[in-house]
């Protein structure tokens, strides 16, 4: 009894493993997690961290090596001569060294709002990533209801298999009494090699399909996936929650941040420095000898006129604005254009998927009746194989638009943002 129970547990354990499981949830969030496009936010990230130090180094002291020899056609002389006094003129070759040491006291907040710009350029880059991954969500969707509509397939192929197999032994016991035509079995047997075909003609569709999807998700996908069939709920309300209209947002946020980082730029710099050198002349230009000397002191600097250049590049911002709200409205009207078709397909497939019940429920009562007619030699086998595959091709009709509903409302629901 030990030993039974093993083997149970052993069976349970390989049947869990022998066939993967998947739900559209996980692949939106393998998309998110592993397409290419995703692994810009990294970079993104280390660039942003980089150009903002770059900044900063603006508050950091500023320190400058300066080395120069020249030889000068004319120098400096006085006019006028002095009784018992005797004044030499600089050297024509001169030679000066100097190190300098500037350090910024006062910028206005430039920097800070340089700082600002790239954080916000940061946000807006990363809303983009997501903006171009979310729109990777109507791909997924097609691929893996395309999956689920193949395994709906597959199971009314088994359903069908499975009811020939048991009509074929019925006919088999027909023809060997007698109440058959000894040709009837050849038909039905000519029908399970057609379904073989099929098996083998699905089979491969999925194959392909898996392989996109596991492209497009960044995952090795079993071939002998079960994907989920998802519940997927109708929508209540309706506000647009797409990254889309964040990313407009961030862009204003940009320009926002780009109409400060301008106004800085016209603010006064003060800045503090020393000097030490060493040349030939020194400071004092009628000494003929190497010295060493220094300068210590502050620079302001104030550009008071611009030629406008601020006012048009702040009326040039203010017009970008105005084409994010332009392209805002266009992506929110569109949007309202797309969701209202959905809606009209959501209720055209709806009213599909009624008719079918009603169809499937008459042909399997014309099917009952043919299986009956069939027994009893009243007709054919092709003749019952009609009626089968009428049967089939309805549920099939039903499964399809079953899917086809699904698809439709997930993308209704990837459309609107929920």
């Amino acid at each position: 009894m030990k030993k039974i129970g093993t083997i149970i547990l052993l069976l349970i354990t390989f049947s869990s493993f022998g066939q993967e499981k998947l739900n559209l949830e996980t692949c939106y969030s393998l998309v998110n997690k592993n397409y290419p496009l995703a692994k810009q936010n990294e970079m993104l990230v280390r660039q942003n961290t980089l150009d903002k130090e770059i900044i900063k180094t603006g508050k950091l002291p500023k320190l400058d090596f300066d080395a120069q020899a020249t030889y000068q056609s004319d120098v400096i002389e006085l006019p006028l001569s002095i009784p018992g006094v005797t004044i030499t003129p600089p050297n024509k070759d001169q030679y000066k060294a100097t190190v300098s040491v500037n350090q910024l006291v006062y910028d206005g907040g430039l920097i800070n709002a340089s700082t600002k710009v790239k954080e916000v350029t940061l946000k807006t880059q990363q809303k983009t990533i997501e903006v171009n991954l979310y729109q990777l969500k109507k791909e997924v969707n097609q691929l893996y209801f395309s999956i689920i509509l193949l395994q709906e397939k597959r199971a009314l192929l088994d359903a069908k298999k499975t009811q020939l197999e048991t009509k074929l032994k019925e006919v088999k016991s027909g023809i060997e009494f007698g109440v058959l035509l000894p040709t009837s079995d050849k038909v039905l047997e000519a029908e399970l090699l057609k379904i073989d075909q099929q098996y083998t003609e699905i089979d491969q569709s999925k194959i392909s399909l898996i392989k996109t999807l596991s492209s497009v998700i960044g995952e090795d996908i079993s071939l002998n996936v079960s994907l989920e069939s998802p519940t997927v709920l109708s929508s209540v309300g309706t506000e647009i929650k797409r990254p889309e209209l964040d990313l407009f947002q961030l862009q204003k946020e940009q320009i926002n941040a780009s109409e400060q980082l301008i106004a800085k730029k016209n603010t006064p710099k003060l800045m503090g420095f020393a000097t030490g050198g060493y040349g030939n002349p020194g400071l004092n230009m009628l000494d003929n000898s190497f010295q060493a000397y220094y300068m210590v002191g502050l620079k302001l600097n104030w550009n008071i006129f611009d030629w406008n250049a601020r006012k048009k590049e702040q009326k040039s911002l203010k017009i970008n604005k105005e084409i994010i709200d332009n392209q805002q409205e266009i992506f929110t009207l569109n949007t309202n254009i797309e969701l209202d078709q959905q809606q009209t397909e959501i209720a055209k497939i709806t009213s599909f998927i009624e008719s079918d019940k009603t169809i499937i429920e008459l042909r399997e009562k014309i099917l009952k009746s043919a299986a009956s007619q069939l027994k009893n030699g009243v007709i054919t086998s092709s003749a019952y194989i009609t009626e089968l595959t009428n049967l089939y091709e309805a549920e099939n009709n039903l499964s399809t638009h079953k899917i086809e509903l699904l698809l439709a409302k997930a993308n209704y629901k990837t459309t609107k943002g929920n």
